[in-house]
C-alpha cells in the first residue's frame, strides 16, 4: 500500500516539506513518483521514515543519521536498539511521573509526602553504592560535589555533551569505512579521554592517577555492561569504542 507525501507527513507528524527535503538530500526517497509529480511511499519507506524520525530524537544531524542508515542495512537489528534506548526513557519517564504524582497527591490531601519519593528518575547518585565499590567513597564523594557544583544549566551542557559524545561514537562505529585506528576514530578517542579526565574524583583526573588502567577497565565494562553499551548503540558500538581506546591508550604517555 502506497501512502500520498501528506498522508505521511500527516501519519509521521511531520511536514511535506521537510519529507521532500529529506528527498532533495537523498535521505528519503519516495518508492515513486506518479505522473503528476507527487511523491508516493510505500511500508519500506515509512520504515525508513521511522528510522530517520528516531534518530533525530537522540540528536543526531542529518548527515549523520545518512551515514548510519547506509551503514546499517539490517533494519530490524537497528530498530531493535532504538527499542532499547526507548525503554530505557520509557522507565525513567515512569519514575519521574509517579513521583511527581505523588506530590499531587500530597499537596491535594491523598498522602503523606514522603521526600524519598520525590526524586525518584531524577536521582544522579542511582550508582552511588557501585562507584564506591569501584572506586571507592572519595572518589564517589568528590564527583559528586562537583555534580552539584554545576547547577541546573551546568548539569544540562554536561549531559548534551555527554550525549554528542555517545552519537558520535555510534555513527562512528556503524561507518564501515572507519576503523578503530584511523585518524578520525582516534580523535574521537582522544575527545573521549579528555571527557573522562574532567570529572573530579576519577582517575583520570588525577595527576598521580593510573588513567590508561581506569580507561581500559572502562572500555571493557562499556562491552560487558548492558546499560554503558546502550549508549553506544549497543554491544556491538561498544565493542568498537573499547577497541578504539585501546589504541588510543597506547599511545599516551
Amino acid at each position: 500500500m502506497e501512502r500520498s507525501i501528506q498522508q505521511v507527513a500527516r501519519l509521521a507528524g511531520t511536514t511535506s516539506r521537510t519529507l521532500r527535503h529529506y528527498d532533495d538530500i537523498g535521505l528519503l526517497p519516495p518508492s515513486r513518483i506518479g505522473h503528476n509529480g507527487y511523491r508516493y511511499y510505500d511500508e519500506s519507506a515509512l520504515i525508513r521514515l521511522q528510522r530517520v524520525l528516531l534518530l533525530r530524537e537522540l540528536g543526531l544531524g542529518l548527515p549523520q543519521i545518512a551515514e548510519i542508515i547506509a551503514a546499517e542495512s539490517d533494519e530490524a537489528s537497528a530498530l531493535k536498539t532504538h527499542l532499547s534506548l526507548l525503554r530505557q526513557d520509557q522507565e525513567r519517564l515512569a519514575r519521574q511521573i509517579s513521583a511527581v504524582q505523588h506530590t499531587i497527591d500530597s499537596l491535594q490531601g491523598r498522602g503523606k509526602l514522603m521526600a524519598e519519593n520525590m526524586f525518584d528518575g531524577f536521582d544522579h547518585t542511582a550508582h552511588k553504592e557501585e562507584v564506591e565499590r569501584r572506586w571507592g567513597r572519595e572518589a564517589y564523594a568528590s564527583s559528586d560535589s562537583w555534580w552539584r557544583s554545576l547547577g541546573q544549566a551546568g548539569q544540562e551542557e554536561w549531559k548534551l555533551r555527554a550525549k554528542d559524545l555517545g552519537s558520535d561514537w555510534i555513527a562512528a562505529a556503524r561507518n564501515e569505512d572507519i576503523a578503530p585506528d584511523s585518524r578520525e576514530t582516534q580523535k574521537l578517542a582522544r575527545r573521549h579521554v579528555e571527557w573522562l579526565t574532567g570529572i573530579p574524583g576519577t582517575p583520570a583526573s588525577d595527576p598521580e592517577g593510573d588513567t590508561k588502567a581506569y580507561v581500559l577497565g572502562l572500555a571493557e565494562m562499556y562491552v560487558s555492561d548492558e546499560r554503558f553499551a546502550a549508549n553506544y548503540g549497543g554491544t556491538e558500538g561498544a565493542s568498537f569504542v573499547r577497541d578504539a581506546l585501546r589504541v588510543h591508550v597506547g599511545t599516551m604517555r
